[in-house]
Formats: C-alpha cells, sequence, structure tokens
C-alpha cells in the first residue's frame, strides 16, 4: 500500500512539475511571439495564439493543476511516512522535509528554468493539455481567483495576479540583458515609471534662467527678444521678476505686425495670452496629461510662499523619458578654444578658477558665482542671451570683456563664452607715488 501511495506521489509532483513549467513558459510568450511563431509555421501555433490571446486564463488553469497536485502528493507522502513511522512527530518531521525538497527542487526551481529558457516550446507544448482541459473546468479556476481576491485588500475583483512595479522592472531589465529590447528603450521604460514619482519642481527651469519681458515694453522690443534669445515662448512680468502675468508667443507677435505693421509700437501685454500657475510640488506625470488635454505647452511653476519659481514646458516633462532633447546644431565643444592674442572661447560651464589660469592668477574665485556664464550673468544682472556683453576686472587691476556666443539647445542656453583682454584706460590706472 506504501510503495502504491509513494508512486501517486511521484506522479502528481511530475504533474506538478509540467504545470510549474508551463506557467512560466507562458509568462514568457506574448501575442506578439504568437504571431511570429504563426508567420514562421511553426507547428501547434493556432494553439498557442489561442492561449496567448487569453494568458489569465490558462496561467490561472496551471496555477491549480500545480498547486493541487503539490497539495494532493504533500498528503499521501504524510499519509505513507504516518505508516511507516510509530511516532507521530517523527512523520510529520519526515514528511515536511521530503516535501519542501521536492517542491523547492523539482517544482520550485528546475521547470522554471526550463520554461524561463524554452518559452516557445514549453508554452506549445503546455497548449495541447490547457485547451482541452480549461474547457472541462469551466469557470472553476476564475471562481477561486475571485474568491482570492475577495479575500485580499485592494480595489474590486481582477481576472487574476498583477505583476508589482518592481517585477515589471526587473522583466524589462531581464529583456535588455537577453537582447529583447535596446538598453535605449529599457532606460525609457524605467523613465516612465520614475515620472510618477517625479515632482514639477524637479523638471521646471529655474526663475533665475528665465529670460523675461517687462509689461510696458513694445511688440517691437519684444520681437527682438525673441529672435536673439532664441525663446518662442517668454513670460511677461508686471511690477517685478516674480510678477508673471502672461506668456507672450513668438507667432502671435508675427501674426499681429504681419496684419497691421503699426501694432509693432503696441504694448506687448496686448499680445500675451494668460499664463497658467501650478504648485512646484504638482506630480510632472498628472501636469503632462493636464497640458495635453487642455492643449497648453508652458505653465508657471509657483512655490510654498506664492512666488515665481519657474516655468515648465511639455518638452520638459518628456525630456524625463526620452532624454535630452538636442538639435542638428549641438556639438560636443572644447572647455577652452585658445584664439590667440590672449583672447579664448570657452564654454559657459567653464569654472572661473580655471579663467583664472588662463592668465596668470593662481587664485581666482567669487562668492556669488562658480562658472563665467554666471560670471557673466552677475556682470549683466540678467539672463545672458547671445551677443550679451559685460566687463568684469581680474584681481590684479587687469579687465576682461566676456561676450555671450550664439545659444544652443532645446533651452537656447548660452553655450560658449568669448573673453578678451581689454586695456584699462590711463585714467582709471593709479598714478606713481
Amino acid at each position: 500500500m506504501s510503495v502504491q501511495i509513494v508512486v501517486g506521489a511521484i506522479a502528481l509532483v511530475v504533474v506538478a512539475w509540467l504545470a510549474a513549467c508551463a506557467e512560466a513558459g507562458l509568462a514568457r510568450v506574448s501575442s506578439f511571439r504568437a504571431e511570429e511563431a504563426a508567420k514562421s509555421g511553426r507547428r501547434g501555433s493556432a494553439k498557442l495564439a489561442q492561449i496567448a490571446a487569453d494568458p489569465t486564463r490558462y496561467l490561472n488553469v496551471a496555477l491549480l493543476v500545480r498547486v493541487a497536485c503539490e497539495m494532493a502528493a504533500a498528503a499521501l507522502v504524510t499519509y505513507a511516512c504516518l505508516q511507516e513511522f510509530t511516532a507521530t512527530w517523527q512523520a510529520l518531521l519526515v514528511a515536511i522535509g521530503v516535501m519542501v525538497l521536492v517542491s523547492y527542487v523539482a517544482v520550485g526551481v528546475s521547470p522554471r528554468t526550463i520554461g524561463r529558457q524554452h518559452p516557445l516550446n514549453t508554452a506549445t507544448a503546455a497548449a495541447y493539455v490547457l485547451l482541452p482541459l480549461a474547457r472541462v473546468m469551466g469557470p472553476i479556476p476564475s471562481l477561486l481567483i475571485l474568491i482570492g481576491n475577495a479575500l485580499t485588500p485592494g480595489k474590486g475583483f481582477r481576472r487574476g495576479p498583477f505583476a508589482s512595479e518592481a517585477e515589471l522592472r526587473a522583466l524589462v531589465d531581464l529583456a535588455e540583458k537577453e537582447s529583447l529590447i535596446e538598453d535605449e528603450e529599457r532606460r525609457m521604460v524605467h523613465s516612465v515609471f520614475e515620472l510618477g514619482d517625479t515632482l514639477v519642481r524637479e523638471v521646471m527651469v529655474p526663475r533665475t534662467d528665465l529670460v523675461v519681458i517687462e509689461r510696458y515694453k513694445t511688440i517691437r522690443q519684444a520681437l527682438t527678444l525673441a529672435l536673439r534669445s532664441g525663446f518662442s515662448r517668454i513670460p511677461v512680468t508686471g511690477e517685478s521678476e516674480d510678477d508673471i502675468v502672461g506668456i507672450v508667443y513668438l507667432k502671435d507677435l508675427v501674426r499681429k505686425t504681419h496684419i497691421n505693421r503699426e501694432a509693432e509700437g503696441d504694448l506687448v501685454s496686448t499680445a500675451m495670452r494668460p499664463a497658467v500657475f501650478v504648485p512646484d510640488t504638482k506630480n510632472a506625470g498628472d501636469l503632462l496629461r493636464e497640458m495635453q488635454k487642455e492643449r497648453n505647452h508652458v505653465a508657471v511653476v509657483i512655490d510654498e510662499y506664492g512666488g515665481t519659481a519657474g516655468i515648465v514646458t511639455i518638452e520638459d516633462i518628456l525630456e524625463e523619458i526620452v532624454g535630452e532633447i538636442t538639435d542638428e546644431y549641438d556639438r560636443e565643444l572644447p572647455p577652452v578654444e585658445d584664439l590667440g592674442d590672449d583672447c579664448f572661447r570657452v564654454t559657459a560651464r567653464l569654472d572661473i578658477t580655471d579663467l583664472g589660469e588662463l592668465y596668470g592668477l593662481e587664485e581666482y574665485d567669487d562668492e556669488d558665482v562658480e562658472t563665467v556664464g554666471g560670471l557673466l550673468a552677475k556682470a549683466l544682472g540678467r539672463v545672458p542671451i547671445a551677443g550679451a556683453s559685460a566687463m568684469v576686472d581680474l584681481p590684479d587691476g587687469r579687465r576682461l570683456r566676456l561676450t555671450a556666443e550664439a545659444a544652443a539647445g532645446r533651452r537656447n542656453k548660452i553655450v560658449t563664452v568669448l573673453v578678451e583682454p581689454v586695456p584699462v584706460p590711463v585714467a582709471e590706472e593709479d598714478e606713481p607715488g
């Protein structure tokens, strides 16, 4: 009797092994893979397509078979041990030890490894069994899933167990390792998940980097600023730079002056559009959906004190998914280019200490700024645009002219600055004592 029970338990473990193998294979086969198999004329592709069309149903069937066979095998092994051992505790310990080992190796590790390594073959073979078995079982697997979900905290009933975000991320990483997707595609998928945890203040253009125009300026001045800065949308300020009263669009300015040339003298406030304000703690993903719905491309970001923190555009949010958006004019530049006669073309991000070394200064520092671009902005008192120029004095009395060159990138940031020495007028030099 004990031998027959053991043989029955082994048979149940084999069936559980096959069911676990089918689970792993079905989880790795998508409808796309099933279509590719059908196009290649693979045997059993029609049945595989049926499985791929409703994977949850057949995964539930395989899950039910595996659990039922494991539990039945455990019961048979326990019964056989109770017959062999006089002490009940000994029989239970042996049964538990045997079934833990069998379940871990024979049902947990081995079949899942095979199913993941050969998903198409495994899923195709499983289709021949699962399709008729699902018809025989009818609604039983779905009813059991409903009962399980009813006992699980969450919203409503589901068709089956859903993967968590961590599991989905792991699957994407695995797909990239197996060369099913490119590394850039993997990063993009991860960025989509991260966007849900990103706040607007993390992607906005800060107020210190904004190019703005006062509401009392004319449309002609606004056109000139837009053409020089390269921005097609410029915030309009009221009493101060912290008071943004609207957004002026380049196309509105061009349309207005095209219809009436005399409109160039009108105030820019007559052509601006109302600004949309959002808190800096708003979720970037939610804002993206709102911008799409309202057909709005720019919003003013307000901090907790009601002041202007910056602006955010729909492109800023998209960059969080696809990465930095550049154009055909962007190129990798050397940090310093010697033009001769102590003239240099440097990147705006060059440290001012390095700038000082170009002119033989061991230490050149500024308490307020760290880069050449920041030094130019401090000297100008505003955000530099292409062509802006200012004088700065070196600690040894020499004077430099910093000139912002053409902007680049989607945000039209100044990339390079032309540095030229300027002779100090004699009147400003100290007279010999």
